[in-house]
């Protein structure tokens, strides 16, 4: 499953720098100017797993193999995108293809990086930069308007007249001045998938990332705690990363990390936290093979089932799906591998109801 997260913010608020510390390269060009990122930087990057360490260690695995993440480091947005100032439309085309969007915030004082507003005021930057995507998507669904209702009314084309009745449930928002994702939960099972066809920015789950001094790394400040209120308000995640320094960690060898970490009061990255969020965000979790040649992590959706997440590694398992072998990951590392398991009674045969948990550790069989 290919995930997808946009890095969205106003110019010059540290989007690019987060964008080089994920994916641990100067793919992304960080300069104190606007527009200084014009075509969009795309990063994949392994979904942090230390469980997977454990796995293969106990699996003698010769390879380990974590999940990925894809980041879309777009061009910063200013007042007016959604009319192409600052080529705004071309970096908005850019998120429309996107799981989740990352909302990154200037939440530090002072320094020598200027602020295209001239001020340091995030929720201001959050409403600049919500607006200018509610914009994006009342024009997109305007123009589109007209034609299905002809085709509706005219053509009695029933598909035709679902899209207009999803459009204009997303406009009721839009028109009111909220994003698109407040008539998510409107929108029945049958016309999900119609709903997301719509493409919408605003539709998109979104995570507001609190980019703060090297000083609030550990606690946040209290620009970073008005942003987390409004994230709360607003059914959204918050999560405060000082950019500065992920991007220093990401040039330290892995043994010297944890060193530095300790230095600066944190257990880990925060950029672990920004993935472990993308991923709560999405309602996205792990499931584990391992064996003898390699340990690998696998990103299915909470609530699917043993053959959907059989048909996560080749669409022939969830055909032929007959039952998968399942061990929880406590049981798999503590009775040391699949064969103990299965002695001590801890290897279940479960079939095409089972609801997949986090960490289950999984064998599938299937008739080809």
């Amino acid at each position: 499953m290919a995930l997808k997260v946009a890095i969205v913010g106003l110019p010059n608020v540290g989007k690019s720098t987060l964008f080089n510390a994920l994916t641990e390269t100067a793919a992304a060009q960080a300069a104190n100017y606007p527009f200084c990122t014009i075509e969009p930087n795309v990063g994949d990057v392994a979904v942090p797993e230390p469980r997977l360490d454990a796995l293969a260690k106990v699996a003698g695995s010769k390879e380990i193999v974590p999940a990925r993440i894809n980041f879309v480091d777009v061009a910063g947005l200013v007042r007016g995108a959604s009319k192409g100032e600052g080529l705004g439309n071309q970096f908005l085309a850019n998120i429309r293809d996107c799981d989740a969007v990352a909302f990154v915030t200037r939440c530090f004082e002072g320094g020598d990086i200027v602020h295209v507003e001239g001020r340091v005021d995030p929720l201001g930057d959050l409403e600049i930069i919500e607006t200018e995507l509610m914009l994006a998507d009342l024009e997109s669904l305007e123009k589109r308007l007209p034609s299905l209702e002809k085709k509706a009314k005219t053509g009695g084309d029933k598909e035709a007249g679902k899209t207009v009745e999803l459009i204009n449930l997303a406009l009721a928002e839009l028109r009111a001045g909220r994003p698109a994702r407040v008539a998510y939960p409107k929108v029945s099972k049958e016309d999900d998938k119609a709903w997301w066809m719509l493409q919408l920015l605003t539709a998109l789950p979104a995570l507001y990332v609190c980019n703060v001094d090297e000083g609030s790394a550990a606690t946040g400040n209290a620009l970073s705690e008005v942003v987390a209120k409004r994230a709360a308000a607003d059914g959204a995640r918050a999560v405060v990363i000082s950019a500065k320094i992920e991007a220093e960690i990401a040039l330290l060898d892995p043994a010297e990390r944890a060193e530095f970490l300790e230095t600066l009061d944190l257990t880990e990255p925060g950029l672990n936290k920004l993935i472990r969020d993308a991923y709560s965000l999405l309602g996205l979790q792990t499931y584990f093979t391992a064996g003898p040649k390699e340990s690998r992590a696998w990103t299915i959706h909470v609530g699917d089932t043993a053959p959907q997440a059989a048909g996560v590694i080749h669409s022939d398992f969830e055909k032929g799906f007959i039952r998968a072998e399942t061990i929880a990951f406590e049981d798999y590392v503590g009775l040391g591998g699949e064969s103990r398991a299965r002695e001590a009674g801890k290897l279940r045969a479960e079939g095409k109801t089972y609801v997949v948990k986090d960490g289950d550790v999984m064998n599938f069989l299937f008739s080809g």
